[in-house]
């Protein structure tokens, strides 16, 4: 039997998921790729640190020299996280001759494009599976299975932790920071969890998933960005009154002359397939031109979902050793659209405002509305024995720079306290 060589950069969960799956299933996985991989050296930051599974302490080391070296090595995998030293470690594995796996996807949505010139010059292979999905392998679906298909729209809840606490608030009434404390306890949220629930891990995973669906560059910042933090009990308890619930959505369209592409909190009707997926589970929308509507769900996190993708593209590489046409999407668009900016994009919107119960103001609003071209598909006022009530609107499909010129203009009333929250709505018509 063939032996090949490899090293692991990082031994955290998902680094401890993979050392666990390459020797729970090694009988499996060498049949399946024809080689017995052996894991020779592990890069973590201090060798005496304890750790949950017995692992050999010849193997770990401090010096990434020990792996870039040693030409036995030929398939370096990267978990370490963060850009750096994670991007100038995977790079230098390449110009050593190493094919790289990584489930890294700030770097990617960041830096991907250096690495992918840099594996192509070298002649090696590079893959990111479990940048995005965890174990749901939507790369390869993207690049493999619907090849075929002119993608047009990507819609998908790919970040658990905000999945896990929505999950929470909705069907057992807890308040944000309670469901966050929950994520927290559950080890689905870090003790920092700002690029969680403010949206930039979707937000990462959306430019790679964007760029390999749509054939062009992404930049980061072309992504229009919301968090979850200001959804409230109140606004979940009215999405469930007009049929719908609150999802953090990664959005992404192939309109005829633009990209649309955005991460924000979103209302979506109880009966379409993602408004069911609870706790910290992915699932990507994909709507082609020739397959129709297809839905990829599981987990998008975790040590063993994010270890299997890891190992999936090792056994990949092991298979197709100088295959590269996973890249070639990615780094060499057909292509170069353009993105929309936030206030060209168009959806439905939940507006809640608090007003002062005085007769007129009802018409107010809905003459400045009229005014930006905001057509309104319903409206309720609660019935409360205070001056002060909240009044919300559903609206139709509108452009976001007319709602946002009518917003501005509804907040300089007299009679307007403020608005309270706005949430858009997909209606995926």
């Amino acid at each position: 039997m063939k032996k090949i060589k490899i090293a692991l950069l990082g031994l955290g969960n998902v680094g401890q998921g993979v050392w666990q799956i390459l020797n729970t299933n090694k009988k499996q996985i060498t049949l399946n790729c024809g080689y017995e991989i052996e894991v020779s050296k592990i890069l973590v930051q201090n060798i005496e640190k304890p750790r949950t599974i017995e692992i050999p302490k010849e193997l770990l080391t401090t010096r990434i020299e020990d792996i870039l070296v040693d030409d036995e090595i030929k398939i370096v995998i990267e978990l370490m996280g963060g850009s750096n030293p994670a991007m100038q470690y995977m790079l230098k594995a390449m110009k050593c001759k190493k094919h790289v796996i990584t489930a890294n996807k700030l770097v990617l949505a960041t830096q991907g494009e250096e690495l992918f010139r840099t594996s192509e010059e070298e002649g090696v292979s590079f893959y990111y599976e479990a940048s995005v999905g965890g174990g749901i392998p939507i790369i390869r679906e993207i690049n493999e299975s619907l090849t075929a298909n002119k993608i047009e729209q990507l819609v998908g809840i790919i970040n658990g932790t905000t999945n896990y606490i929505l999950t929470k608030m909705t069907h057992e009434g807890m308040d944000f920071n309670e469901a966050l404390r929950g994520a927290q306890e559950m080890g689905f949220a870090e003790a920092d969890p700002t690029s969680d629930i403010e949206g930039y891990d979707a937000a990462y995973k959306l430019a790679i998933m964007a760029s390999l669906s749509f054939g062009t560059k992404i930049e980061l910042n072309c992504i229009y960005r919301e968090g979850i933090r200001n959804i409230k009990a109140i606004d979940i308890d009215y999405a469930d009154k007009f049929g719908y619930v609150i999802k953090l959505l990664a959005i992404g369209k192939n309109t005829k002359d633009n990209l649309e592409l955005r991460v924000h909190p979103t209302m979506i009707p109880k009966n379409h397939p993602l408004a069911n997926v609870n706790d910290s589970f992915n699932a990507i929308f994909i709507k082609g031109n020739a397959v129709g509507d297809l839905m990829l769900y599981g987990r998008g996190a975790g040590a063993l979902p994010t270890g299997s993708a890891v190992v999936g593209d090792l056994i990949s590489i092991l298979r197709n050793n100088t295959d590269l046409s996973a890249l070639t999407s990615v780094k060499n668009g057909s292509s170069q659209k353009k993105v929309q900016t936030a206030e060209e994009n168009t959806s439905g919107y939940y507006v809640r405002l608090n007003v002062q119960d005085k007769p007129g103001v009802l018409g107010e609003i809905a003459t400045i509305f009229g005014r930006y071209d905001v057509s309104i598909l319903t409206v309720t006022q609660e019935v409360k024995s205070e001056d002060n009530v909240p009044l919300v609107f559903i609206t139709h499909e509108a452009q976001e720079g007319n709602m946002n010129k009518s917003l501005k203009d509804i907040q300089g009333l007299s009679h307007v306290n403020g608005v309270e929250n706005i949430i858009r709505i997909e209606n995926f018509s």
